[in-house]
């Protein structure tokens, strides 16, 4: 059971501190109130034994020192708490940034043995067989997705039946908005030296993902697209739109 707990605390680290935050922020807030509410009560017998000791003082005016010297012990409470809650929500933030880290090392890899892959593959089989390749895994994928089971994003005034494989969404479109979209992308690139993936949803008319924020090109490599068009499990024509350089994390670190 215990190292089961340990198992279970070390792959919810992140959920476990955001937790320990939320409830810590909650108690903070308690405690500051009661901490408060209880120095106001000290202050204020303090003040009475004042005036019973001095009759004729009508008003007491304790300085900022003797109040600390009166509740100081009441701060305790809420200040730990405080500081306590602090740690845990800097130390959840840390976890998030090293994984985000992680994950992007992890996706430059997996990206560069791809781009290799691809090459190598072009040098071996020749431009055409690699792209009959291509041709096949998009019908495949199709076949694996098909257009029955989903929505159809009606995008821009073309009457095409197209699959993002990126997100793997269908909508309607056309060859020319595509190709046109591709070109703004790239005057995007050429003139402000980067472009997410959001940036070329839009103009396709496709609704940004949680993710194409976070993806995109940069003028080191312009946007190409790759389509290819194959037939959907309803037997339309339907264009596979991918790309011959996909986008990457950090496209705007340029150096």
């Amino acid at each position: 059971m215990l190292n089961n707990a340990r198992s279970l605390g070390k792959e919810n680290k992140t959920l476990l501190l955001t937790a320990v935050g939320v409830a810590g922020t909650v108690t903070t807030g308690v405690l500051s109130f009661r901490a408060g509410y209880k120095a106001s009560e000290i202050v204020d017998e303090e003040a009475q034994a004042f005036f019973a000791e001095h009759p004729d003082h009508d008003v007491v005016d304790f300085d900022m020192k003797t109040k600390i010297q009166l509740v100081w012990a009441q701060l305790i409470p809420p200040v730990g708490v405080g500081a306590f809650t602090i740690a845990a929500i800097i130390a959840a933030h840390r976890i998030d940034a090293n994984k985000a880290a992680a994950l992007a090392a992890a996706y430059g890899v997996s990206e560069r043995a791809l781009t290799e892959y691809k090459a190598k593959v072009v040098e071996k089989l020749g431009e055409r067989k690699e792209g009959a390749i291509r041709d096949e895994i998009a019908q495949d994928r199709l076949q694996k997705d098909p257009v029955e089971n989903r929505q159809v994003i009606i995008a821009g005034s073309g009457e095409v039946l197209c699959y993002d494989n990126i997100s793997g969404r269908y909508f309607q479109s056309s060859m020319e908005e595509l190709k046109q979209a591709e070109n703004q992308v790239n005057y995007e690139l050429v003139h402000h030296n980067e472009c997410s993936l959001s940036f070329f949803y839009d103009k396709i008319g496709l609704p940004a993902t949680r993710h194409s924020n976070e993806v995109g090109w940069n003028s080191n490599n312009l946007l190409e697209l790759n389509l290819s068009t194959q037939m959907s499990t309803d037997n339309r024509p339907c264009i596979v739109v991918d790309f011959v350089v996909g986008p990457i994390t950090g496209y705007g670190n340029l150096y």
